[in-house]
């Protein structure tokens, strides 16, 4: 009879699922969604099990969100998986946390369906795991399919802060003065250098866990974007819940900042 009762259920979110993305245009998707993958480590506690078991099960989710983003036609996809704050974490917690996003980038990587990127500072990792995520990377180019960012040693200061040195360095190589640099820069300069140069700003932006805040997050990508704080935690977060931040995206009007 549980069998039953499962198989109905089942079939009726299925239905519901379906409904939902069918009341949504495909003009309405948002092109670019980013998502805070934050509860793991609730999530874990909740259940009276360890930190790392929390971590896995939020890396065993991501695949599942990747095939629903490509269901509802979205070509960016940028994740956190570690923050720059996150790389201050005890050893106990941040080797084995390193460990699960490496062979998490290496499988997404391995399915052949995505182009990855990393965005972050890789040069605050140890040497391992920057160059298992570069490695993985790399054997995505040439893949045609959605775009998958990997936020790894990810902050939004840092990453502004970044752009503008690299700007600065690139300029100075080219033989310009600082003076000239400054009377000519413009936001597109420093945009060319973001960690997700050449890609369009999110559209929608997801936090499953309950916050309500971007914690530093595409703090200069997400200045005109939409947001969908849901109370899930990541490893619990549903299709249903993915469609329902979609359906939400496109219910508002956009102004674009202003």
């Amino acid at each position: 009879m549980r069998r039953v009762s499962v198989g109905w259920r089942d079939v009726v979110y299925g239905a519901y699922e379906r409904q939902v993305l069918r009341g949504v245009p495909p003009e309405a998707r948002p092109r670019h969604v980013a998502v805070m993958l934050d509860g793991n480590r609730r999530w874990a506690k909740a259940r009276g099990a360890g930190t790392a078991s929390g971590h896995q099960a939020g890396a065993d989710k991501i695949e599942s969100l990747l095939q629903w983003c490509e269901e509802a036609g979205v070509e960016y996809v940028t994740l956190w998986l570690l923050s720059t704050d996150n790389l201050g974490r005890p050893s106990a917690e941040l080797g084995p946390l390193l460990r699960i996003i490496e062979n998490a980038v290496a499988d997404l990587a391995a399915t052949r369906r995505w182009s990855v990127r990393i965005a972050g500072a890789t040069g605050l990792l140890p040497p391992e795991t920057a160059a298992s995520l570069q490695a993985s990377a790399a054997s995505t180019e040439g893949v045609s399919g959605m775009v998958v960012n990997c936020a790894v040693a990810y902050g939004g200061r840092r990453e502004i802060a970044d752009a503008v040195r690299d700007l600065l360095r690139s300029r100075g190589a080219a033989g310009q003065t600082l003076e000239q640099i400054a009377d000519g820069l413009t936001v597109e300069d420093i945009a060319q250098h973001l960690y997700t140069k050449g890609q369009p700003d999110p559209d929608l932006v997801i936090r499953t866990s309950g916050e309500q805040r971007l914690g530093g997050f595409l703090l200069w990508q997400s200045a005109t974007s939409e947001f969908y704080f849901c109370e899930a935690y990541w490893p619990d977060f549903r299709h249903v819940d993915f469609l329902r931040a979609v359906r939400a995206y496109a219910g508002r009007h956009r102004r674009h900042g202003s």
